[in-house]
């Protein structure tokens, strides 16, 4: 009975030491890297959703951020309170806090009751069981729980980031697609003007029917372009709804007519790879991993002879019994000690086990170093690129072709009265006509490659240049059996 009570004070002893659910489940320090990253205009809007009160805020609060014309901000803003993958990538942060506390508690302690009755004799055995060896293994348990909750955190960051940045290149292909339809529309307009125009000669019976039919031709052909670029347009405007969590009347928000101008200069950064290793959140839950697999490599090293361990206190009461000759209770007290003998598996495939996967782990961590380093540095010089390219089309290209078709027009509207080495045919004026919207075009294509190639290289530098985060090696924070 004493040995019995000693193991009760034990477990009440290690009570102090278990861990408790956060007020926020871990929350605080999520918003707080997301914030690092992104503002903390952005950050502020990280928020698990967990009341009907909350949700309604939240809607009141994206309803806000879409009465204005979407800013790329203000889209990412959305996407946060509203896309419910991400609130499930939050849920999963609280199922990991939770199996943290729940490995951070000394097992529960068994009672075995036993009672025997026969002639003229009753019996009753009461047995109190501990787990020694999940006590003694208790601390490196919580531990291993407690790097795999600091990594879950960092999954968390991982996931806001990674839509932060897909709802951010979704709004520029968004905008840059309906920039396009405007551009395409405005130069069909133009074409339309010149088509009436030739018709009415026509029917005055002046113009040319081959001109007609050119320029029919011409504005049929800027008709399919502008179909195919509406239709980009929506399924870019679709997908951008989508990671905002939009549905209803949420989805009629307006876009900017196009997209901001060119920075002056691009920044400019003298320690890219630098920047990659000291902010990649996969490099940081990388780190946690082996952290978590070294400590479960040492615990499966420290309970590799000894896999199961319980110790019982025992207390017996035997009623009086007159075959016996005996007149008095008879009372017992003793402890039974269990213990596995390692005869077969001595623990060596575990322990090498262990061992495989805690090096699988650095060699996956010095792999996404060398990766980081290596997509920080395309990153950025895509980043320096399509700056430069897009700088070269609006200030070289465009002016060039402009000027080239001020001339055409010029000579193609005075050709009567030009002489006959300046003059310019129909067919000159559609070539430069479509030269010039091919030209334009791609001037717009290249300043949204630029936007894009700027999100990529935040991307680069905090979550990595693909997607999100893949998933890691699951630890056990169980202790090891046989």
């Amino acid at each position: 009975m004493i040995r019995s009570t000693a193991i009760v004070l034990l477990l009440v002893g290690l009570l102090p030491g278990c861990a408790s659910f956060s007020p926020d489940g871990g929350m605080s320090e999520v918003a707080r890297g997301v914030g690092r990253e992104t503002g903390p205009g952005i950050g502020k809007n990280v928020v698990k959703i967990t009341s009907v009160e909350q949700a309604r805020q939240v809607k009141e609060q994206v309803a806000a951020l879409l009465a204005a014309p979407l800013s790329a901000d203000a889209a990412v803003q959305v996407a946060l309170l509203g896309n419910r993958d991400l609130q499930a990538a939050y849920n999963d942060l609280g199922i990991s806090e939770a199996t943290y506390v729940q490995a951070s508690l000394p097992p529960n302690p068994g009672i075995s009751l036993m009672n025997i009755g026969g002639t003229g004799v009753a019996n009753f055995e009461l047995r109190m069981i501990g787990d020694i060896l999940s006590l003694i293994t208790l601390p490196r348990r919580t531990a291993i729980a407690a790097d795999q909750f600091a990594r879950a955190r960092q999954q968390a960051v991982a996931a806001t980031l990674t839509l932060a940045t897909d709802t951010r290149r979704a709004y520029i292909r968004a905008v840059a697609a309906q920039q396009q339809v405007g551009f395409l529309d405005q130069a069909r307009s133009t074409v339309d003007a010149a088509v009436r125009l030739n018709m009415q000669l026509g029917q005055a019976g002046g113009g040319d029917q081959l001109d007609q039919a050119e320029l029919a031709a011409f504005y049929a052909e800027l008709s399919a372009r502008m179909a195919q670029a509406r239709l980009t347009a929506r399924r870019e405007r679709e997908t951008l709804i989508r990671l905002m969590g939009l549905w209803g009347g949420d989805t009629s928000f307006s876009l900017p007519a196009e997209l901001p101008p060119l920075p002056g200069e691009p920044e400019s950064m003298a320690a890219v790879e630098v920047e990659a290793i000291n902010r990649r959140v996969d490099l940081t839950m990388a780190r946690y991993d082996v952290a978590a697999l070294a400590k479960s490599l040492s615990l499966t090293e420290a309970t590799r002879y000894v896999s199961m361990l319980q110790l019982a206190g025992i207390y017996s009461n035997e009623s009086p019994n007159m075959l016996t000759n005996s007149n008095t209770a008879i009372n017992r007290g003793g402890a039974q000690l269990d213990l596995q003998l390692p005869i077969f598996d001595t623990g060596e495939a575990r322990t090498r086990a262990a061992q495989e996967t805690y090096m699988r782990a650095l060699n996956r961590l010095a792999a996404k170093a060398v990766n980081a380093r290596s997509e920080a540095r395309i990153a950025y010089d895509t980043y320096r690129g399509t700056y430069d390219i897009a700088r070269f089309w609006r200030d070289r290209v465009l002016p060039l072709r402009q000027t080239v078709s001020r001339e055409v027009s010029l000579r193609y509207t005075n050709g009567v009265l030009a002489s006959e080495g300046l003059r310019v045919d129909l067919f000159r004026f559609f070539v430069d006509a479509r030269v010039r919207i091919g030209a334009t075009a791609s001037a717009l294509d290249a300043r949204r490659d630029f936007y894009l190639a700027a999100a990529d290289l935040q991307a680069a530098l905090s979550i990595g240049s693909g997607s999100s985060a893949g998933s890691a090696p699951a630890v056990s924070t169980s202790t090891p059996m046989p």
